[in-house]
């Protein structure tokens, strides 16, 4: 059997599929002149290919509409341990058959690994790219929670939240699903430590082949099959604009579950999270009220409510004077320089217990949105 045989037999998607996802990236470039905040994009993704080639074809029309024709599925390069799965094949993610969703995926790793993690309903945790501490410290605290409780976790390979939420996970073991808005190869240097890591004990998918560099409407495209494949998407910072709540919308529209971390009316890196709460989006503070919507979503799940320590008073007084706003050691001090000694001793222990993290500028942050109240 010759190399070209042998990587044909291991390929799980139809030649329309792949033509599909070569056709994409031969429309690169005006996708990304329509990736505008008024939802053209998924219009746009929704056509089929010859409508698709009309809309953005432009000179280029008979040229593509030639090559479309004459395509021949072994035309996709591949790297590495990257496979090929479409909508055709039992074993695609079900959730991934919604009428917004790709045909197709490269998935990094074994298909079994990708139906393992997606045999039960993961949970997006979504945001801006521009977090604050205390939303990095949010998202990787309900990450870490999820993943012990056996949850996928899935979301962009993206800076800010998501990022914050993928290491969460993988601290604790987790299982993560990283979709990319580019070839699996095509990976900017500071996302590849992290998505070396998410391939040990996870797996990265993309609807685009390798080599194409998706830009900002693949960034928006992977969105979209994140809102998709989620049970329970959970915004933790957003921004109160189109493009970076653009998810959570989706998912509205799907009948997904949606639900958002409140956030400091201070910052404005959450005021599109807050809005989605005035408009009747589920509140949560942590992992526990996150299980508890993804059961009411269909799958029972193995944490109990509540599993933090009880903490000494001196602890708790601590706790809640940081949630309060007193968030470096010379707030919490004061006049009393007597106590100094006590009170680094305490903070250093509710950050080696995971209740406060370091942010910038020595400030201490809660790991809880709700800090004085969690520990209890």
């Amino acid at each position: 059997m010759s190399a070209g045989d042998a990587q044909a037999a291991q390929r799980l998607a139809c030649a329309n599929c792949l033509r599909r996802s070569w056709l994409l990236a031969q429309l690169s470039g005006p996708l990304d002149c329509n990736c505008r905040s008024d939802g053209r994009l998924i219009d746009l993704l929704a056509l089929d290919d010859e409508d698709l080639m009309k809309a953005l074809g432009g000179r280029r029309l008979t040229e593509l509409r030639m090559r479309h024709a004459c395509f021949r599925p072994s035309e996709p390069q591949r790297a590495g341990e990257i496979v090929e799965i479409c909508r055709h094949d039992p074993r695609y993610p079900r959730a991934l058959l919604a009428p917004l969703a790709p045909p197709m995926l490269f998935a990094s790793g074994a298909v079994a690994r990708l139906v393992d993690l997606t045999a039960q309903p993961p949970v997006a945790i979504v945001g801006t790219a521009r977090a604050t501490d205390y939303g990095m410290a949010i998202a990787a605290a309900l990450a870490r929670g999820l993943a012990a409780s056996g949850v996928t976790v899935v979301g962009e390979l993206a800076d800010g939240v998501a990022r914050a939420a993928q290491a969460g996970a993988l601290e604790a073991s987790g299982a993560v699903v990283a979709v990319l808005g580019g070839g699996l190869d095509v990976v900017p240097a500071r996302g590849r430590s992290l998505l070396t890591q998410i391939k040990h004990d996870g797996i990265a998918v993309s609807e685009l082949p390798c080599g194409t560099a998706g830009r900002r409407w693949g960034a928006a495209a992977a969105a979209r099959i994140v809102a998709t494949m989620a049970a329970v998407t959970v915004v933790v910072e957003a921004e109160d604009s189109t493009r970076e709540l653009a998810g959570a919308r989706l998912a509205q529209s799907l009948g997904r579950t949606v639900a958002a971390v409140p956030g400091r009316v201070t910052s404005r890196a959450p005021w599109g999270s807050n809005a989605l709460l005035g408009e009747g989006a589920q509140l949560v503070t942590d992992a526990a009220d996150v299980l508890d919507l993804l059961c009411d979503a269909g799958r029972p799940t193995r944490a109990p409510r509540d599993r933090r320590p009880r903490l000494e008073a001196r602890l708790q007084v601590v706790l809640e004077r940081v949630a309060a706003g007193l968030d470096t050691p010379q707030k919490l001090i004061g006049g009393a320089s007597d106590e100094a000694g006590e009170l680094l001793q305490a903070l250093s222990e509710l950050e080696l217990m995971g209740l406060l993290s370091r942010g910038d500028g020595g400030r201490y942050v809660p790991c809880s949105p709700l800090g004085a109240r969690s520990v209890r």
